[in-house]
């Protein structure tokens, strides 16, 4: 009878043990300490009436040091260069896309604006299968990046832009333009869940 009890008790701290482990595997309850921004993007152009949902969630924002090694990449090796060094940063937030397993997020920034915040976060896109086995011209466009508008006064007003596949040139002028491989997605109906205070 003894030993039973004691079993049981191992049984039972050994469950509880499990279930806090677990706390964190559910989105809900992660979403309690990371920032989470839901949003809706809509097609322009050629993709007009088409629309899927975009989750970015932020671990932590990226430092000026993480700024510093993408341009010192970009100089160096221009896209790929880019590409390269994101592949070997840490994620910083994990972005998931309807239709896409969703992936680690390499680069978050957030500049405050007058009415709240501007985020934009760039990472490496996933390349299709079909896009490789085909060889197809798609795969130069190899990183997805987005900017959002969040307006803490008005959060109807808040608004955004998705380039799902894109890549960093250098237009004539000398800038860095995005190029993309087909129109930008808009992205409205933002909802901004923002986490624990001090965690990112």
């Amino acid at each position: 009878m003894q030993a039973s009890r004691s079993i049981s008790k191992i049984a039972l701290k050994s469950m509880m043990l499990v279930g806090v482990l677990m706390i964190g595997t559910f989105p809900g309850l992660a979403r309690d300490k990371y920032e989470t921004i839901d949003a809706q993007a809509f097609g322009t152009g050629t993709q007009m009436g088409q629309n899927i949902g975009v989750t970015l969630n932020i671990y932590e924002f990226s430092t000026p040091a993480d700024r510093a090694l993408l341009v010192q990449a970009y100089e160096k090796g221009q896209n790929q260069g880019l590409v390269n060094a994101l592949a070997k940063m840490r994620a910083v937030g994990h972005v998931e896309i309807t239709g896409t397993l969703g992936n680690d997020c390499a680069y978050i920034k957030m500049t405050p604006t007058p009415t709240g915040r501007r985020i934009m976060f760039v990472t490496n896109r996933q390349i299709r299968i079909g896009e490789a086995w085909t060889d197809s011209q798609t795969q130069s466009f190899d990183l997805t990046a987005g900017i959002i508008d969040l307006n803490d006064q008005d959060k109807s007003k808040s608004t955004g832009v998705l380039y799902p596949m894109a890549q960093l040139v250098l237009n004539k002028e000398g800038e860095l333009q995005w190029d993309l491989n087909r129109n930008p997605w808009r992205l409205s109906d933002l909802l901004d869940w923002k986490g624990t205070a001090g965690v990112n």
